[in-house]
């Protein structure tokens, strides 16, 4: 079923209002560093806002919105290979100066290829040591939120996560989990309700968690055992994320692509 304009105009405001609540709220947890936003284009259409901030206590974190299109898929499915096509999302990841303050990401998205459309998108929390608290209230906030999609769907999309967010050549997990789901086609209106409660449940349950351990007391030793630990989070990103690749395909904003990355990271 082929998505219209309206919907697109509904997708796209909802996700550039995710995008400034997320800003706003690394605002109030550093308390002194202000979020650049800094707008771009895409040469063969669309282009989105970057959102960047980097203080004392958010060591850098990103709110990335973004909404391309062109005539021919970059495809890493083969069926879609070079049709007419319309991305847009929110992603955005944060990297917090106190090691004992996780790292967490979140992305939602809605692509359209020809006559075809699907949403994709999860959230997941990767600290250097997990705190019980921490993980079953990340948790349990993505749970409320898939009951708006399936009573199945938490169980389905928290193992699909742990499954994708597996470094392959550490034989390791990237952190603690969440949930993950792509490729998801049906009705919009049925659809549109849970990725946003998806990104809402994201929105208010991490902040919480980082206010929680942002002030926890740190040596040298626990920093530069962080900087260790990012390492996996670039590999992992590097070298397995699809939404890396995807970016890099379509030709999106390089800056944009990479500020996932973590500012100082140590092998």
């Amino acid at each position: 079923m082929k998505l219209t304009d309206g919907q697109k105009k509904e997708a796209t405001g909802f996700f550039q209002s995710i995008q400034d609540k997320l800003l706003k709220s690394f605002e109030a947890i550093d308390g002194q560093a202000k979020a650049e936003r800094k707008p771009w284009t895409r040469e063969q259409g669309g282009g989105g806002t970057i959102g960047v901030i980097r203080g004392p206590v958010v060591e850098k974190a990103g709110a990335n919105f973004s909404e391309v299109w062109g005539e021919r898929y970059p495809a890493l499915e083969g069926e879609h290979k070079d049709k007419p096509f319309m991305a847009t999302g929110v992603s955005t990841i944060t990297h917090m100066m106190n090691p004992w303050a996780p790292i967490g990401h979140m992305n939602v998205r809605l692509i359209s290829v020809g006559d075809e459309f699907w949403f994709g998108g999860g959230g997941d929390l990767t600290p250097m040591r997990p705190f019980e608290d921490d993980t079953s209230e990340f948790h349990e906030a993505f749970r409320q939120a898939c009951k708006l999609h399936a009573p199945d769907a938490y169980d389905r999309f928290s193992k699909w996560c742990d499954e994708y967010f597996y470094i392959k050549h550490r034989k390791e997990p990237r952190g603690v989990g969440g949930i993950f789901f792509d490729y998801l086609k049906g009705e919009f209106h049925e659809l549109f309700p849970f990725v946003k409660s998806v990104a809402t449940a994201y929105t208010e349950v991490f902040p919480k968690i980082l206010n929680r351990r942002k002030d926890t007391p740190y040596s040298e030793k626990d920093k530069d055992e962080q900087l260790y630990w990012r390492g996996r989070y670039a590999e992992f990103n590097l070298a397995w994320d699809r939404g890396t690749r995807f970016g890099l395909m379509t030709g999106g904003n390089t800056e944009a692509i990479f500020v996932s990355l973590p500012p100082v990271v140590k092998w």
